[in-house]
């Protein structure tokens, strides 16, 4: 799902600007990068990087034999 933009109402920035307000449905994103690394998701969340929304997801990927699992973040772009 594309994230959905909507001006707020009487909300400006300092300089003028409208503020935006942005919902991104991240879960998508989050079981693509699940099913790429073969993790366990420990977070997703929406967040503004640069002008651009982006999913943050978080997953804990096993390890080889007795290694232990690494945290494993990834930003996906919305």
């Amino acid at each position: 799902m594309s994230p959905v933009a909507a001006p707020s109402t009487g909300l400006q920035a300092p300089d003028g600007t409208a503020i935006v307000q942005v919902a991104a449905d991240c879960s998508g994103a989050a079981a693509q990068v699940v099913s790429q690394t073969g993790g366990q998701l420990l977070s997703a969340s929406a967040r503004n990087s640069g002008g651009q929304v982006v999913c943050e997801i978080t997953v804990l990927v096993p390890g080889n034999g007795s290694d232990r699992p690494k945290k494993v973040t990834v930003q996906v772009p919305q």
